[in-house]
């Protein structure tokens, strides 16, 4: 063999060798990476080659699978109610990755989960039945909560204070799932829907924190307690009327100029909301302490998932005291979801324990037998139960005597926190009206925590109030929560 032969062989075999460690590469390296690939047609194929698992509301499903008229793709996703459990389904679609619950449990819903397969689906790779996903959601509160909210750009959130499980999840204005399901036609729904300025897509009951306004004083007042800084809520407090913020010219006023504000007691100025009082009473107690008690009612949490992970409420560091004050009214750069004033208030109800909020009760396979059990969830001691104890008595002052009397119910012990939250440089919008409460039922025992944010009405500025809006959808919540 000549020089020139032999080399033109080497190089050939060098060549076949490299398809070779490129094809083993591809094969056993990438291969799952491209399996899992959005852009894999065949993905799509095998989710909806059959009917999907379901999301079940008090025993009946909310979702449902439809035979398609054509192409690859056999089945897809449709809603029951759509609108009114978008916040808690999410949606799964052919053309668009699933979110909320569609999202979480993807793969228990589509039949691909390794917990559904038995042995023998294993060795013959059989694609198990799908499973389904059992909620806590009680239909007759979410219906409550979405029908109070109305036309208004808001969120509600009621929790079961001694379980933990999520009641109700809703998120105004709303969208019907089912407009994404269907490949053909998803394209123009999710372009209208992202363009949307009224944001539906955004679950602001989870996902958007905003400013708690006065519901955070809440938070103080338990921080104030439980460090000593008062013995109970009707000592006085040493707070001028106005109080100026320190290193500033500038005035923390009460939006009601004429309410004993001045050295007023805990109960007082959660009655008539006085920023006097929680402004220095945050300065007294310092940021650090005021940071710690928020953590523990589940502030600055980064993996809050109930499953779906909720983004983290916030309370701030770094602050001097004039905005260590303004955190202390639930200003600065303080955000909370409604998911998290709820659990303010759920915290009050239950003692000062703190269960741990989830929205799916169990998770089964397709015979119902249950893969987990999610309803034993952990509690955790925030507050003592004397503190609990003395809060829920002013909170109940707040909604008999107080800023809060849209919330009352007959035969219902019911404690609240109003809040109205500046929005925009120098208040320049329309502020959010907040109201976090509980209730207890006197005929049946049964206990309901919610919180209400509504972000934007058609009411008048000056109308504006968790009294005037908030309150009133937490009232018809908790009403069809303790029937």
């Amino acid at each position: 063999m000549n020089k020139t032969i032999r080399r033109a062989s080497v190089f050939t075999l060098l060549l076949v060798l490299a398809l070779l460690v490129r094809a083993t590469w591809v094969q056993y390296y990438d291969g799952k990476a491209l399996a899992d690939d959005q852009a894999n047609r065949r993905n799509a194929i095998q989710t909806y080659a059959q009917p999907l698992g379901n999301i079940i509301v008090a025993g009946s499903p909310v979702t449902g699978s439809a035979r398609t008229k054509g192409g690859d793709l056999a089945y897809k996703r449709t809603y029951k109610e759509g609108e009114l459990y978008a916040a808690v389904t999410g949606y799964a679609s052919q053309a668009y990755a699933p979110t909320q619950l569609e999202g979480i449990y993807q793969d228990l819903l589509n039949g691909t989960d390794s917990k559904l397969k038995t042995v023998l689906d294993t060795v013959t790779g059989k694609r198990a039945d799908p499973g389904d996903v059992l909620t806590t959601i009680d239909p007759a509160v979410q219906k409550a909560a979405y029908r109070a909210l109305g036309g208004n750009k808001g969120a509600a959130v009621a929790l079961d204070p001694k379980t933990g499980k999520i009641l109700a999840v809703v998120s105004t204005p709303s969208y019907d799932p089912t407009r994404l399901t269907d490949a053909n036609t998803a394209g123009a729904a999710w372009k209208s829907l992202t363009t949307d300025e009224d944001k539906p897509l955004v679950n602001r009951a989870l996902r958007q924190p905003l400013p708690p306004g006065s519901t955070f004083k809440l938070v103080v007042a338990a921080a104030a307690l439980e460090n000593g800084l008062y013995k109970n809520v009707d000592d006085p407090t040493d707070s001028p009327d106005p109080y100026t913020l320190k290193g500033t010219t500038k005035d923390l006023v009460n939006e009601n100029r004429s309410a004993p504000c001045e050295n007023a007691s805990i109960r007082v100025a959660l009655r008539y909301s006085c920023n006097n009082v929680f402004g220095k009473m945050a300065v007294d107690l310092g940021q650090d302490k005021v940071r710690a008690m928020a953590e523990k009612f589940g502030f600055n949490d980064e993996e809050q998932d109930v499953p779906v992970r909720a983004y983290p409420s916030v309370y701030p560091s770094g602050m001097d005291e004039a905005q260590t004050a303004l955190s202390g009214i639930g200003q600065f750069d303080v955000t909370a979801t409604p998911l998290q004033m709820a659990m303010v208030s759920a915290v009050m109800a239950n003692g000062g324990k703190l269960v741990s909020p989830h929205m799916v009760s169990r998770i089964t396979d397709g015979d119902g037998d249950v893969l987990r059990d999610y309803d034993d969830a952990d509690g955790e001691q925030v507050v003592g139960s004397d503190t609990a104890a003395q809060l829920r008595s002013a909170m109940e002052t707040v909604v008999e005597d107080g800023t809060g009397t849209n919330a009352r119910i007959d035969g219902v012990t019911v404690g609240g926190k109003t809040g109205t939250a500046q929005h925009g440089e120098n208040n320049s919008k329309t502020p959010y009206a907040w109201f976090t409460s509980y209730g207890k039922s006197g005929s049946t025992g049964k206990e309901v925590a919610v919180a209400v944010m509504v972000e934007q009405s058609d009411a008048a500025r000056s109308e504006v109030s968790g009294n005037g809006l908030a309150a009133p959808v937490a009232r018809a919540m908790m009403q069809a929560a303790l029937k």
